[in-house]
């Protein structure tokens, strides 16, 4: 896997864009990401809809790729972390989870996370709220006009259009305003929006060799 990043300033704090879906925050030796959707593959397998479970698999993969790459002491998922409740998918995640049992799981709870007292235990985390706040940065899942800090979001899965002389081509990207960093979803198996996305945003767009910015 080829990792590409790209350094930005945002209110004197340093953040890292990747190619691979999330970002690291150097301050605060924390790797983010939203929106992987653990359970997915199993919940549509469960309904009649064959799956290969190697998508969730490449998804773990790449995140453990970016741990040995950015060495975090704390791994943030704004929002989303499960898909359906528990599952298969789920056990084969906490087994991958209790590989890095020195590292800090935080979660910031999004509209997937139906999470019981049985399956918080079972996920190991260390900190689980509806947001997180950290010096002039709030960490939430979906943005919150009402609040004045900067916001660090998922929930959208945003994603920008490149017109090529043969077709329009769909690309994940990181979107960045006055008031807000909003990642791109970290499971590849997501639809991207190009429509709801914040306005007067610059755009990082990236493909698994380059980081355009926008």
């Amino acid at each position: 896997m080829n990792v590409q990043t790209k350094k930005i300033k945002i209110r004197q704090e340093t953040f890292i864009l990747t190619n691979q879906r999330a970002l690291f925050w150097e301050e605060q030796k924390a790797l983010i990401l939203s929106d992987l959707h653990i359970g997915k593959t199993a919940h549509f397998r469960k309904n009649g809809i064959a799956l290969a479970n190697q998508i969730m698999k490449n998804d773990l993969e790449r995140l453990s790729i970016l741990i040995e790459y950015f060495k975090p002491e704390k791994f943030i998922v704004v929002g989303d972390l499960l898909h359906a409740g528990d599952n298969s998918d789920v056990d084969e995640f906490c087994s991958w989870r209790n590989q890095y049992g020195d590292l800090e799981f935080h979660l910031i709870e999004g509209n997937h996370d139906r999470i019981s007292k049985k399956l918080e235990s079972k996920l190991c985390l260390n900190f689980k709220s509806e947001l997180m706040e950290i010096e002039d940065f709030m960490l939430i899942h979906d943005f919150e006009k009402k609040h004045s800090k900067f916001q660090i979001t998922g929930h959208i899965h945003p994603g920008f259009v490149i017109n090529s002389v043969v077709k329009k081509i769909k690309l994940p990207c990181f979107v960045v305003t006055e008031n807000q960093l909003l990642l791109p979803a970290f499971s590849e198996f997501t639809g991207l929006d190009t429509k709801n996305l914040p306005k007067k945003g610059r755009f990082y767009v990236f493909t698994d060799a380059e980081i355009y910015e926008i």
